[in-house]
Formats: C-alpha cells, sequence, structure tokens
C-alpha cells in the first residue's frame, strides 16, 4: 500500500525480505463488535479540503473505517488528525458513524514500524495503544503488523510478541465490546514457517480477534491474481495460502477477510479490478464464505469501489 506520509499495509514488504455486520441504515450499538460480512477501508493518505474522517456518504457500503496509522512513537496521518479535532467534533462523527452502521478504528504500526526488531515491550506497548482508543472514542484497532526481519527469523519472536501485545490488549478493550483485528500478508498463513508465522498467532491467541484483514497483494506478480489462485489453491511461492486453504489450516473461515488495493498504484502487485474481485467474491460465497472485503486506501476506494465488488454476493 501507499501512503500520502507513510507506506502502509505491505507496500515496501515483500515476503522475501523485504486489513452479519449491521447493512448501512442500521444502527449500529456503540462498541458492539460487528459480526460478518466486514467491509473495511483504510486511510491514512492527506485528502484536500477535508478534516477528520469523509462524511458517510463517501463510504457507503463499508461497515468499518480505519484510522492509519498509531505507531510506537504515537499518531501520525489520519490517526493524528483524528486527534487534532476537538472533543465535540470527534463525538459528533462517532454519532454519525454509528447510525450508519460503521465502526471507527485505529490501525497500528504499517509498514514504517517494528516494534519487536526494534526491542519495544509488548506489554506497554499494548497498554499504550488501548489507552489511546479509550481516550479518543474510538471503536477498537487493527493491528497491521509488518515486521518482516522478525516473522522471517523464525525464531519465535514475532509470534510471541504478538501473542503477548493482543493478550494485553483484550485485558482492557474486552472481547465482544471494541473490535480487535489483524492484518497480515497472506503468505504468513504459510505452513512453511518453521515458528508458524501466523497460524501459530491464530492457534495462540485467535479466539480474542475478531477478523484478519488479509492482504492477498504485493507477494508476487501472480499470486492471488485469479479467482482460482485467491480463493481455493495459491500458487508457487506460497502454496496454501488461498482464502480457503487458510480455513484448512485452521482459521475460521468468517475471519478471513480478502483485502485488495483499490488501484494499482495502491500496491506493487496482486490488483484486481472491481468486475473479477466481484466474481471472485462470489464463487467465495457460493462456497459457504461471507467474511467480507478490505481495500486500501481511501480515497481511491470509495462508496462506488465496494457497491461494485458486493453487487453478486452482497448487494445493497
Amino acid at each position: 500500500m501507499v501512503s500520502f506520509m507513510l507506506s502502509s499495509l505491505g507496500v515496501f514488504a515483500a515476503i522475501g525480505g523485504v486489513l452479519s455486520a449491521p447493512l448501512m441504515g442500521k444502527a449500529l450499538s456503540a462498541r458492539a463488535t460487528p459480526a460478518a460480512p466486514h467491509f473495511v477501508i483504510y486511510s491514512d493518505e492527506w485528502v484536500s479540503g477535508e478534516t477528520g474522517p469523509p462524511a458517510v456518504s463517501e463510504i457507503t457500503g463499508y461497515n468499518v473505517f480505519a484510522l492509519s496509522f498509531w505507531l510506537t512513537s504515537g499518531p501520525v496521518d489520519q490517526a493524528e488528525e483524528w486527534v487534532e479535532l476537538d472533543n465535540a467534533t470527534r463525538a459528533s462523527y462517532v454519532t454519525t458513524y454509528h447510525d450508519a452502521g460503521i465502526s471507527l478504528i485505529v490501525s497500528a504500526f504499517g509498514s514504517t514500524d517494528t516494534p519487536t526488531t526494534s526491542g519495544y515491550d509488548p506489554t506497554t506497548v499494548a497498554n499504550d495503544l488501548a489507552a489511546f482508543v479509550l481516550e479518543y472514542d474510538l471503536d477498537g484497532v487493527d493491528i497491521d503488523y509488518e515486521d518482516f526481519d522478525a516473522m522471517n527469523a523464525e525464531n519465535g519472536s514475532a509470534e510471541d510478541w504478538l501473542t503477548t501485545f493482543t493478550q494485553v490488549l483484550r485485558e482492557t478493550l474486552p472481547l465482544g465490546q471494541y473490535i480487535l483485528t489483524h492484518a497480515p500478508v497472506a503468505p504468513w498463513f504459510s505452513d512453511s514457517y518453521t515458528s508458524g508465522a501466523y497460524l501459530t498467532v491464530n492457534a495462540n491467541v485467535g479466539s480474542l480477534i475478531d477478523w484478519y484483514n488479509v492482504q492477498f497483494y504485493n507477494q508476487g506478480t501472480t499470486e492471488y491474481t485469479t479467482c482460482t489462485g485467491l480463493i481455493t489453491e495459491s500458487a508457487a511461492p506460497w502454496p496454501n495460502t488461498s482464502v480457503f486453504q487458510i480455513a484448512a489450516a485452521g482459521v475460521s473461515l468468517d475471519k478471513v477477510v480478502i483485502g485488495k488495493p483499490a488501484t494499482t498504484a495502491d500496491a506493487t502487485n496482486g490488483y484486481m479490478n472491481t468486475t473479477v474481485l466481484a466474481q471472485c467474491v462470489e464463487m467465495a460465497y457460493e462456497q459457504g464464505w461471507d467474511a467480507g472485503v478490505m481495500v486500501w486506501e481511501f480515497p481511491d476506494a470509495a462508496a462506488s469501489w465496494i457497491e461494485a465488488v458486493r453487487a453478486l454476493a452482497f448487494p445493497e
């Protein structure tokens, strides 16, 4: 993904080295975790003429809006813009979004933050992030952990860090009351990692994670670019990491949200146009999947993008 200030959700982080909810129009209970399907849109880019999140009319069809990013050093980009609003304005946004059935969350880390490699204590970081959510009246957090050096070390450091971090977050942001999602790249569900990667994280704390905004992009020019490769059988170099193969490895099918970039400019590779992606979503839906779709990022994707992607399986 490409951002205005930060590259995030994997744009420069190729593995080799280097994100039923109430339908729109129905009120969302404050701080209630929505059920599938989840339609998630990230916002990191500065948008001319806008201060704060967009009007709900611009994101009709989504039910989760992720302000990006909160870093170990503090909020930046859209998360910082949220902080800079006064209390009354923030409260007005929260009310308006909830009335439209949209949850407001903050996304943490992104590709510029490496909390494990940098030696940050997971308990301290989790407590700081949870405090941010509470102070700024958000509905939860998305963990866009992209510490590739730690994960690629295959020594358990990444998995242990994420396990403790997630457990501590849930102590302050209880399950069922606050959203807690993770946004791993799809290959981290591969069984090729000796330390388990996200299969270990899921085994350890998957019950505490509401869903995964899986990044099915930036992992090769041909990977996850067909409906077969995305939904039922991924190809080399990352076999067994399609939607249904991730589920077969032990991840609840209703937690595997399909993540894609809005445009070719929003990712290095892995882009699908909305017509093809809608067909893939329908293919998965017809086989019992209903987890939803994530996109990076607003405003390149907005209401018309998700309307097109939902058209076959989840028409409004």
